[in-house]
């Protein structure tokens, strides 16, 4: 049954992600802030980060992943999960038997593809407009198990956390704490900068052992710590995974046919 469970989610984020990606409106929406991106690396391609011999331009796309990544995994998340709360999807899967694990995984599935193809389409030009990045075996290894530990560990939290707002607008909200928090994990800026206290505190978080890990992967001479990423990212997904269900689980008994139908004539009103 769990194989045909999880067969089952797969087979859903695979039809939404073809869905999203043959969508124009989608693709746009994807590729806006990455073209963003690439124009910024062509002003500053040839400076260098202050104190250190890595270029400003590899610094900041590796970075930009990280970031990628984080509002990917969470925002994201927490978007689509209030999107199907708003039309009536999540009351269709709670209908189906174990019908929310089925849809955790499709979801999982769906922004994880849309995470990778983002970042793919970063990178390779971004690689060509800048200088110092490292491409070799060590690079790779480190990301295969990188970057499905991290989606792991932040799509779960965005699950949570979508599930407590009732619309697409509230959830935008999140964006603020998570880019206060990126802010503060030495993704852009070296966590040393901060005090103390602070530092443990973005030691806490998933996005600090992510931009660690894409800095030691890509920028030469950046220290590892591998067995600590690894071991961080692996408890908040552990973690992530055994709540994400029981809280998707709980918010939809709640849902009704009354309420998603209240949902959509606000939103409606809104739009009118």
């Amino acid at each position: 049954m769990r194989r045909g469970l999880i067969r089952a989610g797969l087979q859903r984020g695979l039809i939404e992600l073809r869905q999203t990606v043959t969508n124009v409106t989608d693709i746009i929406g994807y590729l806006f802030p990455v073209a963003l991106l690439l124009g910024w690396l062509r002003l500053i391609e040839g400076d260098e980060l202050p104190g250190s011999s890595v270029s400003l331009g590899a610094y900041s796309l590796v970075s930009s992943l990280a970031l990628l990544l984080v509002i990917g995994g969470v925002t994201s998340m927490a978007q689509y999960l209030t999107m199907d709360r708003e039309d009536g999807t999540l009351l269709r899967a709670k209908a189906t038997p174990n019908g929310m694990v089925g849809y955790l995984i499709g979801k999982i599935v769906l922004v994880a593809g849309v995470m990778l193809i983002t970042c793919a389409v970063t990178l390779l030009p971004g690689a060509l407009m800048v200088e110092g990045l490292r491409f070799d075996g060590g690079t790779w290894l480190t990301l295969l198990w990188l970057l499905p530990l991290s989606m792991l560990a932040l799509m779960p939290v965005g699950a949570i956390l979508g599930s407590f707002f009732q619309s697409v607008r509230g959830a935008a909200i999140l964006m603020l704490p998570v880019l206060a928090l990126t802010g503060i994990s030495g993704i852009f800026s070296p966590l040393s900068a901060l005090p103390g206290w602070l530092q443990g505190v973005a030691q806490g978080f998933p996005m600090y052992w992510l931009g660690s890990g894409l800095r030691s992967a890509f920028l030469p001479g950046e220290p590892e710590q591998a067995l600590a990423t690894a071991g961080v990212l692996a408890l908040w997904a552990l973690a992530g995974l055994a709540v994400a269900p029981r809280i998707l689980r709980r918010m939809a008994r709640r849902e009704s046919g009354s309420l998603v139908a209240a949902r959509r004539e606000r939103a409606m009103t809104r739009t009118m």
